[in-house]
């Protein structure tokens, strides 16, 4: 959170005190824009016209079971199939659970991908990092979300941030690795604007578009006058290596603060509630709404978290026994919830005629077993699982990959982290060959070579 104060008590080596300063450093996570949109559009690297595009992540934290939602064997045995049917849609393409009522009748907008798998551990975080920046964390070497290299890439597009995390970043996992959801070695100042609040709340605030508190009953109009207080406080720091940094991260913090723009995005009390009960008015639903608001705007990414970890919540982690969530947990909280936050989302971007630009990626860590546990529930299965694409490009209706007779792997077009990550970019209209600054200054592409996107998406 932004703090502005007075006179501290702890002096850095720069002569700026600890109290003036690096509260404020926190908010360097807004970001700076870089002039390489340009550049790289100078070397072919961007597609200027899907450059305007937006992507929204869902991030399915606690991994769905592909075998009781999108891609059910109703002749495999009982302890295959589980307790859920399938129901026709309103495409011929593929059938979903009935449990996804509502994801039947848009089922023309979406495209599920069914062979999605990944060698490493089943274990919560390697599949976090995995599917969110196309690599595993190894050798020290944390890759950043793709929402952050497309900050670093195309910039910012109006005084909110590239990239927003709703509700929060992802807790604990049962891991101690990093989730993905950062900038990685592109530094903190490329870090996502994490929300850290809950939009279903009725006294719902964003903490950091609030004034400090020092500042207490001042008008917008005089709040230029904390920059004079903290221009005051560190002269000396100013000559330092970090001024510049500083400089950048304070007026990206200050106009995000004092913008109108940001404010109005934020606001859901500017929808009519019609709109926000299609959405839910729960965590998940209003933080779907609150991510159309955002890329209507000019937001380029927004990550949205349906669960923030899998410990002390019902989630999609249906291990089937406490503290984890049963099947039916799953049929009567998790799924319902779903089903109405996401498919008000794709209606609304439809009906907004955003669709086309925005692309809604829905993915999970990994998938579940393919045979129901004593407790009814299934466990951690990176095998073989399903995650869907609709708008930014993407022809919906469509089913890419198959997999075997039980679901346990893929049998026609296995797809990996890394070309989940390459349909991203390429929806962005970011070329595959396109290199971060990577540690030590070393070139880093933005997926592994030979990495491609999933093109029979966008057929």
């Amino acid at each position: 959170m932004f703090k502005f104060s007075g006179d501290g008590s702890i002096t850095t080596c720069d002569g700026v005190t600890r109290r003036d300063f690096l509260q404020v450093g926190m908010l360097g996570a807004l970001g700076l824009t870089l002039p390489s949109f340009q550049a790289l559009k100078a070397a072919g690297k961007v597609d200027s016209k899907k450059s305007q595009r937006a992507c929204i992540m869902i991030f399915n934290l606690g991994a769905p079971s592909q075998l009781d939602l999108w891609d059910m064997k109703p002749d495999a045995p009982s302890e295959i199939r589980g307790p859920f049917k399938p129901i026709r849609t309103n495409n011929d393409a593929f059938q979903v659970s009935e449990i996804l009522p509502m994801h039947a009748k848009i089922a023309d907008k979406f495209s599920l991908v069914r062979s999605c798998y990944h060698n490493a551990a089943a274990v919560h975080d390697t599949g976090h990092q995995m599917m969110q920046t196309g690599r595993l964390f190894t050798g020290g070497v944390n890759t950043p979300h793709v929402g952050c290299a497309a900050e670093f890439l195309l910039g910012r597009r109006s005084d909110l941030p590239a990239h927003v995390i709703l509700p929060e970043s992802m807790g604990p996992t049962g891991g101690n690795m990093p989730h993905g959801q950062d900038a990685g070695f592109l530094g903190k100042a490329y870090d996502p604007f994490v929300l850290n609040s809950d939009p279903s709340t009725a006294d719902f605030k964003v903490p950091d578009l609030l004034p400090p508190k020092e500042i207490g009953e001042v008008r917008l109009e005089r709040r230029r006058q904390m920059r004079d207080l903290v221009d005051s406080s560190v002269k000396n720091f100013e000559s330092s290596e970090q001024a510049k940094l500083m400089d950048s991260n304070f007026a990206s913090a200050y106009r995000i603060m004092t913008s109108s723009q940001a404010r109005e995005a934020f606001d859901l009390t500017k929808e009519p509630m019609k709109v926000r009960e299609r959405y839910g008015l729960n965590r998940f639903g209003q933080s779907c709404l609150l991510a159309r608001r955002l890329v209507e705007r000019g937001v380029r990414m927004v990550t949205v978290n349906t669960f923030i970890t899998v410990f002390g919540e019902i989630t999609w982690d249906i291990h089937g026994s406490k503290p984890f969530t049963s099947i039916e947990g799953m049929r009567d909280i998790v799924a319902p919830m779903y089903d109405q936050g996401y498919t008000a989302l794709i209606e609304d971007l439809f009906q907004r005629g955003m669709l086309d630009d925005t692309m809604v990626t829905c993915l999970a860590e990994f998938g579940r077993t393919p045979k129901v546990n004593p407790a009814g529930g299934r466990d951690h299965w990176p095998n073989c699982w399903t995650v869907n694409f609709a708008g930014g490009g993407v022809k919906g209706g469509q089913v890419i990959g198959k997999s075997d007779e039980i679901g346990a792997y893929p049998a026609e077009r296995p797809v990996d982290p890394g070309e989940i990550v390459a349909t991203i970019y390429e929806s962005l209209g970011i070329d595959l060959h396109t290199e971060l600054p990577g540690p030590q200054g070393r070139p880093y592409p933005v997926v592994d070579f030979g990495k491609q996107s999933i093109k029979e998406l966008f057929a």
